[in-house]
C-alpha cells in the first residue's frame, strides 16, 4: 500500500508539472495500477486520481462495459507537509482522492480505456485514455477443468444444478474465473440450499459470491488438488440454450531461479511463476414448456421431483387442544421454491380445524424443508388429521404428479362445558330450600300493617339528594379519570410488535440517508445490520439469526413480489460477503438510494401485513 500511495503522488506530480496548473485546480487522471502482465479474464485495476479536492467523483461507466468493472474502492491519500527555510514555516496541503476499479476483459489483444467522465461537485471532468495490453495465457497439463449440468433436458422452470470441478496438480496462485452461465440472461441464479460442511464463501470478480470447497482425490490416475463449487440455473424460457465454455487461468508454479541467498532458497520466496488458463468444453441445454394439459389446481411452480411427509404430536388431545404438525418436503437439491402448505384451502382441515394464520419460518433439516405448524380440533367428532397433497411437475414422467402424506390418526375427547346452574345451584338444592324457609319466618313474625313501611328505591332521588351525591359521584369520578388514563397509556406486546412494524421502513430510511458512501468493513457490517433489522422489525423476526435467504422468503412470502426479494436478497448477501472480503469494498450514494426505493417499495407491497 505504500509503494502504490508512493507511484500514485510521483505520477500526479508529473503531469502536474506538465500542465504547470496549481495544485487549487481540480485534475482527474486515469491509470492502470499493475507491476506484470494483464491476461485475458484477469483481474487488474483502473485507478482514477482526483487531484485538488479530498472526495469521490460520480464516474460514467458506460464506456467500461468491455471490461465489466466492479465496484470501487475509495481512499483519501491527501497528504500536508512542513517546509522551514531561512527560519520561515511553510504549511502545504496537498488534497488528493483515489477511486479503484477493477476490471476484466474476456478477449486478448490491445486495448483501450476510453475517456471518462468524471462529475466532481458538480463540474464534469474527462480523464485520460489509458492503452493495455491483454494477453492469452498458455495450456499446461497441470491444469483440468470440468462443468456438468444435472440435466441435459429440462423443463422451464426447473433446477439443473452446475457443478465446476477444477483439478490442479503443482501449486499456484491468483486463480482468475470466467463463468458465462452465471452471467447469462437465460437463467435465473440460485445457490443450492444444500452445502458441503467445510465450503468457503469466495466472491467472483463479478461479485457473484460461490461457496467453494476444497479436497485431495486422484484424477486421471494423478494425486490432485479439486476446487469445486455449484450453482442452480433455473431457465427463463424454452429452446435450446448454448453454454459457452467456462474457463480458469492461475499462475502456476514451473520451477526455481537459482540464488546465492540460501534463505531464499529455503524459504522458497525464488519460485517461478507463468500464466496459464484452461477452458472447459461448449455444451447445450434443451429447455420444454410445462404443458397446459392436465395442470391440476395447487400447482405454483414446482418442477422435478418432490416428496411430503407429516407427523403430529400429541394425537390424544381434547377438544381446542394445540396439536404441533411438522410438514417435511424434499426429495430434491433445491428446495428454496417449496412454498408454506396451504392448510386452510384443504376442506378437511379447514373444516374440522383451527388454524392460526401466524407461521413460523421453515428450516433445513436433512435435506428437507421443515414447516411446523400448530392445529386445534374443534370437535369431538374428528378422527384423523387429513393428507395434505404437494403438486409437482415430475419432469422424468413428463405429467404433473399429486403427493400426499398420509392421515394421521387421532383420539379427541369432548370438552366440559360448565353452564349457571353448575355455577349457582338448582332451585332444588338444599341451599335454597333454607333461603325459602328464613324467608317464611320472617314474615311469621309481623301480622299488623302498621308494620311494613315503604323503602322504595328512587333513582332520581338518589341523585338528588346530598348524601347519595358524595357517595357515588367521588367513586365514579375516579373511575372514570382511571379508565381514561389506562385507555390511552395501557400498552400489549401486540400493540408494542404493531407500533414496530409501522416505524420499521422509517427508521431504516433515516438510518440509510444518514450514512455517507461506505468504504470500510465496518460500515458494510452496518448497512447489512439496517437490511437486517429491519425486514426483523417490519416482519417480527428476530434480526441477528436472519441470513439472505431468510430475508428472501419473509419478503416473498409477505408482498408476493419475488424479484422485490431476490434483489433484497442479492444485496444482503453481497454486503455479508464484503465484511469477510480482502479487497476494499465501497457502497456509493446511488446504491444506498437504490435500497431506499427497494424499502419502499417492499412497504407497498406489504401494506396489508401490518
Amino acid at each position: 500500500m505504500k509503494n502504490f500511495i508512493k507511484y500514485i503522488f510521483i505520477c500526479s506530480a508529473f503531469v502536474f508539472l506538465l500542465t504547470g496548473n496549481t495544485l487549487a485546480q481540480i485534475r482527474v487522471v486515469a491509470q492502470v495500477g499493475t507491476e506484470g502482465d494483464i491476461y485475458v479474464n484477469s483481474d487488474f485495476t483502473l485507478h482514477i486520481i482526483i487531484d485538488g479536492i479530498n472526495k469521490p467523483g460520480e464516474v460514467e461507466l458506460n464506456p467500461l462495459a468491455e471490461f465489466n468493472p466492479g465496484n470501487p474502492s475509495m481512499r483519501d491519500i491527501s497528504q500536508s507537509s512542513t517546509i522551514i527555510v531561512n527560519g520561515k514555516v511553510t504549511q502545504n496541503a496537498t488534497k488528493r482522492y483515489v477511486m479503484s476499479y477493477t476490471l476484466n476483459c474476456s478477449s486478448a489483444g490491445q486495448k483501450q480505456i476510453p475517456p471518462l467522465t468524471v462529475t466532481v461537485d458538480g463540474k464534469q471532468y474527462q480523464t485520460n485514455p489509458v492503452q493495455v495490453n491483454i494477453l492469452k495465457p498458455g495450456t499446461t497439463d497441470q491444469l483440468d477443468l470440468e462443468v456438468e449440468l444435472s440435466e441435459k433436458e429440462c423443463y422451464v422452470g426447473q433446477p439443473v444444478v452446475a457443478t465446476i470441478r477444477f483439478y490442479y496438480y503443482g501449486e499456484i496462485d491468483n486463480l482468475s474465473f470466467n463463468i458465462p452461465v452465471f452471467t447469462s440472461d437465460d437463467f435465473y441464479l440460485e445457490e443450492p440450499d444444500i452445502q458441503s460442511p467445510q465450503a468457503q464463501q469466495a466472491r467472483l470478480s463479478n461479485g457473484i459470491i460461490i461457496s467453494l470447497s476444497r479436497y485431495k482425490t486422484t484424477h486421471n490416475n494423478r494425486e490432485s488438488n479439486l476446487l469445486t463449487f455449484s450453482k442452480v440455473l433455473i431457465p427463463k424460457r424454452a429452446g435450446v440454450i448454448n453454454i459457452e465454455p467456462t474457463s480458469i487461468s492461475a499462475d502456476v508454479a514451473v520451477g526455481r531461479a537459482s540464488s546465492r541467498d540460501i534463505f531464499s532458497d529455503f524459504f522458497g520466496s525464488n519460485v517461478q511463476y507463468r500464466r496459464f488458463m484452461v477452458s472447459s468444453k461448449p455444451a447445450q441445454l434443451n429447455v420444454l414448456n410445462l404443458p397446459e394439459q392436465g395442470k391440476p389446481d395447487g400447482f405454483y411452480g414446482l418442477v422435478g421431483k418432490y416428496s411430503i411427509t407429516s407427523s403430529a404430536s400429541p394425537t390424544k388431545v381434547s377438544v381446542g387442544d394445540p396439536i404441533t404438525m411438522n410438514i417435511k418436503i424434499g426429495g430434491n437439491k433445491y428446495l428454496k421454491p417449496i412454498q408454506w402448505p396451504s392448510l386452510e384451502q384443504i376442506p378437511d382441515f379447514e373444516k374440522n380445524f383451527k388454524i392460526p394464520s401466524e407461521k413460523a419460518s421453515p428450516v433445513i433439516e436433512d435435506s428437507y424443508k421443515v414447516f411446523t405448524q400448530t392445529i386445534r380440533a374443534n370437535s369431538d367428532k374428528v378422527t384423523e388429521i387429513p393428507p395434505i397433497p404437494l403438486v409437482y411437475f415430475d419432469s422424468e414422467k413428463g405429467s404433473y404428479v399429486t403427493a400426499k402424506t398420509e392421515p394421521i390418526k387421532l383420539e379427541v375427547s369432548p370438552t366440559k362445558i360448565l353452564t349457571g346452574s353448575d355455577l349457582v345451584g338448582s332451585d332444588e338444592t338444599p341451599v335454597n330450600r333454607e333461603v325459602e324457609a328464613i324467608k317464611q319466618g320472617l314474615s311469621a313474625n309481623y301480622q299488623d300493617m302498621d308494620a311494613l313501611q315503604s323503602h322504595d328505591f328512587s333513582p332520581l332521588a338518589a341523585v338528588a339528594s346530598p348524601g347519595y351525591l358524595v357517595i357515588w359521584a367521588g367513586p365514579l369520578a375516579v373511575f372514570l379519570f382511571s379508565a381514561f388514563t389506562k385507555f390511552y397509556t395501557h400498552t400489549t406486546p401486540e400493540k408494542q410488535a404493531r407500533k414496530r412494524r409501522r416505524a420499521a421502513a422509517g427508521r431504516a430510511i433515516s438510518q440509510l440517508k444518514n450514512m455517507s458512501p461506505v468504504n470500510s468493513s465496518e460500515s458494510i457490517e452496518t448497512l447489512a445490520s439496517i437490511l437486517k433489522q429491519y425486514i426483523g422489525d417490519r416482519f417480527d423476526r428476530m434480526a441477528g439469526s436472519l441470513t439472505s435467504n431468510d430475508c428472501y422468503e419473509v419478503i416473498a412470502n409477505a408482498s408476493g413480489d419475488v424479484q422485490a426479494a431476490q434483489k433484497y436478497k442479492e444485496i444482503a448477501a453481497d454486503f455479508e460477503a464484503s465484511r469477510y472480503a480482502s479487497a476494499g469494498t465501497s457502497v456509493s450514494s446511488g446504491r444506498i438510494n437504490e435500497i431506499i426505493e427497494l424499502i419502499l417499495t417492499i412497504e407497498k407491497k406489504s401494506e396489508n401485513n401490518v
